[in-house]
């Protein structure tokens, strides 16, 4: 039998009071799509971490073996000597240099002393034509979409020469089309000779290009499959990973009861002072009580733009066109009068705008609403833990204390973190935009059932989401976006994934 190109075998990983990783053992063939699945804190990303050294040798117990050498990584340096790069999900890209400066980064080409800038534009050009990327290598990184800065993280580690390829949630923050380019760019890989370790949540692109899936739960090796010889579908891997069976993903509301229109958008305009452009143009919908509107489009179509400028504009665009809140015209010169109108915003960006990471649960959920627990300037901490405590449960957030630090938790209950600070000052509309990017299928399935729970109590929900499956699965309604314009409305028993792209790239 061929050596594997990877083993790990019998990792434990432990931090304060967690054991993140118990006697894992994970294999990799050489050349295949090696997919590591779980639930947000089963110990995949820290598995990654021990094999490219970011826990050095010695932090962990157990054996890393490439192609039978025992490896003893003290640090990033060695693991990519031994032909092992990673790519984060938060990529480690500098905005303001080009992208030849950035694929170099570390390992400049010189001569002598002196940066060889010629040769590495040259061989840049090489680099970018192996990951399938025309661009030209003095674009600046900040100048480039999300989907070409991830094309641009591989070709630097290809440039390192790898053997085995780490991408962790590669294609979380890319739309349908960039997702498909880099899963295709993974097949080429794959017959150039490159051994590629995906860890994702997107369980549709998983049984895609996966040949080998490792399922870890809880920090252990639940089993390992492969796909062909063992007919894996969905729901088998949902079961190993949530340890229980999930019939339907998206959970059916028992009490579908819409109501009146709560918000009207008419003639909804916005001009970008930063871009120098109109980015909606003509915008007009309308939401009802007790509903879940779908808002679709690729990305850069304009879909957080509007919720942005519905939601106080925080980014002062120019603003024309008029907003309706249960019929009386509103103008918002802030969140905070969107707030005082009953209007929340659930950020796409959870971590650098929606939650301040380094605070604990508390303060978090309280600090949308702090004048509902102060008199007289000060903050009643009695009525803050009661606070936290009843969104704790309620929202089920697993977390050993609302004093536990934001940043420890898993995606999933940093996601019902936001949830609940937002649900604390009471809103009648609620914008969630991409309520579920980056959290895994347990996770999503808690706070599918949480949205089902508020509109059947009347409030409404605006949804935008790059996941169709998830806009089909959660919606009653769907609004498509195109270059900043509605393209298209339909009740969600009309819509499908071939429609909605339709419209979607309909210029």
């Amino acid at each position: 039998m061929e050596t594997p190109i990877l083993e790990m075998k019998s990792i434990t990983k432990e931090f304060p009071g967690v054991k993140a990783l118990d006697n894992v053992t994970f294999s990799v063939r050489k050349g295949e799509v090696h997919c590591l699945v779980g639930e947000n804190g089963a110990g995949k990303s820290t598995l990654m971490k021990v094999l490219s050294g970011v826990h050095a040798f010695g932090t962990y117990t157990g054996d890393i073996f490439v192609e039978g050498e025992l490896q003893k990584f003290n640090g990033i340096r060695d693991s990519e000597r031994a032909g092992i790069a990673i790519i984060y999900q938060e990529l480690a890209l500098i905005p303001e240099l080009s992208v030849y400066e950035n694929i170099f980064l570390g390992n400049e080409v010189s001569n002598g002393i002196v940066i060889d800038s010629n040769e590495s534009i040259s061989q840049a050009i090489d680099i970018l034509k192996k990951v399938g990327l025309d661009v030209n290598p003095l674009t600046k990184i900040k100048n480039l979409g999300v989907g070409k800065q991830q094309l641009v993280e591989i070709a630097k580690a290809l440039k390192k020469e790898v053997r085995i390829l780490i991408l962790d949630e590669p294609t979380a923050a890319l739309n349908e089309t960039d997702s498909d380019n880099l899963l295709q760019l993974i097949r080429g890989l794959k017959e150039q000779g490159v051994t590629c370790i995906l860890i994702s949540h997107k369980l549709r692109e998983v049984m895609e290009i996966a040949d080998t899936i490792t399922v870890l739960r809880d920090g252990k090796t639940v089993t390992t499959l492969d796909v062909e010889a063992d007919k894996v579908n969905e729901p088998v891997l949902i079961k190993h990973m949530v340890g229980r069976s999930i019939d339907n993903i998206f959970p059916k509301r028992e009490n579908v009861n819409i109501g009146e229109e709560v918000l009207r958008l008419e003639d909804w305009s916005a001009f970008s002072y930063a871009l120098g452009r109109d980015i909606l143009k003509n915008v007009n919908i309308s939401v009802h009580a007790g509903e879940i509107v779908g808002i679709a489009g690729l990305m850069g179509s304009g879909r957080t733009e509007l919720a942005k400028s519905i939601f106080g504009n925080p980014d002062h665009y120019r603003l024309s066109g008029k907003v309706f809140i249960h019929g009386k015209e509103q103008k918002f010169r802030s969140p905070h009068d969107a707030i005082k109108s009953s209007m929340a915003y659930v950020t796409e960006d959870r971590k650098g705008n929606g939650l301040i990471l380094i605070d604990d649960v508390k303060h978090n959920i309280s600090l949308a609403n702090l004048k509902e627990i102060t008199t007289g300037g000060v903050i009643n901490e009695n009525e803050e833990i009661l606070i936290a405590n009843k969104y704790r449960s309620e929202l089920n957030i697993k977390t050993p204390t609302i004093q536990q630090k934001v940043r420890n938790l898993s995606g999933g209950n940093q996601q019902k973190v936001s949830l609940g600070k937002w649900l604390f000052v009471k809103p009648g509309i609620m914008i969630l935009d991409e309520p579920t990017r980056g959290i895994d299928v347990g996770a999503k399935y808690e706070i599918y059932t949480i949205m089902n729970s508020l509109v059947e109590q009347g409030m409404s929900i605006i949804m935008i989401s790059s996941e169709l499956p998830e806009v089909l699965g959660m919606s009653d309604r769907i609004y498509v976006m195109s270059a900043g314009k509605i393209n298209g409305e339909m009740p969600v028993e009309d819509a499908s994934q071939e429609g909605i792209m339709a419209l979607a790239v309909d210029y």
